[in-house]
Parts: C-alpha cells; structure tokens; sequence
C-alpha cells in the first residue's frame, strides 16, 4: 500500500561495474518479480517479468498511463527463445533469422497463446525482440516497453530518464548513450501463408532494408 517505503533504486552502470555484473542484476530483479530500467539497443527501456501482473502493473503505474497497446516481449538469447521459436512456422523462423538480432519489433502469429500479459487484446498476436549488446546473453526474457511517462520523449540517454521513473524502478542500468530511434515494427502474421509483411512502424532498420532481408521468404505480392 501507500505507506511501504520502498528501498532506493540500485544503479548499475556497464562502464564503472561491467556487463557481467549488470546482466546477473538484470537477471536477479526480473526473477525476483522487480522492475528494472535497461538500455535495450536504441533506447532505454522499462522491463519486468512478462509473467507477472503486478510487476507490468507497477510499470503502466510509473508511466502514468496504461494506453492499452501491446508490448513486446524482449530477449538477449537465442537460446532463450528456442522454445517461443520452435512454436512458429518454418516461414515465420526463417524471418526472425534474417531481421534478429536488430532494431526491430517482429509481431508473430501466437496460436499457443504466450504471454498474454504482453500480448493484451488479441493473444493471438505477439511482438518479439532479440538484441545483442552488453547484456547479450542474459537468459531473461523480459516485458518491455519504453523508460518515460506517458507522452513524454522516449530516453536514448540515462541521465534523461524521469527521476520519478528512475525512482520507481527496483533497478537502473546505465548503457551511456544509445543510438535513439525505436525499433522498427514488422508485422509478419501473414507470411507463413504467403502472405506480405508489413511495417507498421518506421524505425532504426529502414523499410527497405527490411524488404530486401526478406526478399526470399515473402512470396511476391
């Protein structure tokens, strides 16, 4: 309730305590059902446990508007992915191996469900993201949507970060400077039946870039 005294936010930074300790931080408060501020590639990023309701409820709290979009599920393995993976169609695999690791949002067709959570108002549809980088690696995977209060910029450096989002989180990682543009979305639901894909959302991959990557598992149009 209101009168819990929560403890003040651990900061981590990458240069000062190194990538290991920060990615065991990482993976310790995600576990621990916590919220933990992290740079992702392009921007800083909020993150909890994609499981747990109360942590993405205290995330909606911090942002100080639940919109009601989706958001995507985030990795930093592969190997953490391999069960997701191995629900999705021989097409659908082929794409995420042309476009992952990178900037960018990747929505699958979800039969089996996952994440409802993240997924919100249709379940059956899941964004996913698998990045490199310093935390590359860890074995989290985690509910992620962008480190700011609703309607303000999405931060690409820590020291831009709200003090009362800084505040409310359990941890903060500090990746120095990001490049800033957020991923780009490709919606690729359609694909395993032929189907285009579709970029809802411009970003740090170009549009055409993401074309010509799929070029050979998207049947012409």
């Amino acid at each position: 309730g209101p009168g819990r005294r929560r403890a003040v936010t651990r900061v981590v930074s990458i240069e000062r305590d190194g990538a290991a300790a920060a990615r065991a931080e990482l993976e310790r408060t995600i576990a621990g059902g916590g919220v933990a501020i992290f740079p992702a590639d392009t921007l800083y990023g909020l993150a909890c446990d994609p499981l747990r309701e109360e942590a993405i409820a205290r995330i909606h709290a911090l942002k100080g508007r639940d919109d009601g979009k989706p958001s995507a599920v985030l990795y930093f393995s592969p190997l953490a992915m391999r069960e997701l993976v191995s629900s999705l169609g021989p097409r659908t695999r082929e794409a995420l191996g042309a476009l992952l690791p990178g900037p960018v949002t990747l929505v699958v067709a979800n039969p089996e469900r996952r994440y409802p959570l993240a997924c919100r108002e249709d379940p059956e549809r899941l964004g996913v993201r698998l990045i490199e980088g310093p935390l590359g690696g860890a074995m989290c995977p985690l509910f992620q949507t962008s480190a700011n209060r609703a309607g303000e910029p999405a931060p690409a450096r820590f020291d831009e970060i709200d003090p009362e989002v800084l505040a409310g989180a359990d941890l903060a990682i500090d990746g120095g400077e990001l490049r800033g543009a957020p991923s780009t979305v490709v919606d690729i639901t359609a694909i395993e039946d032929g189907g285009p894909a579709r970029v809802l959302r411009e970003g740090a991959l170009a549009g055409a870039e993401v074309e010509s990557r799929l070029a050979g598992i998207v049947a012409p149009p």
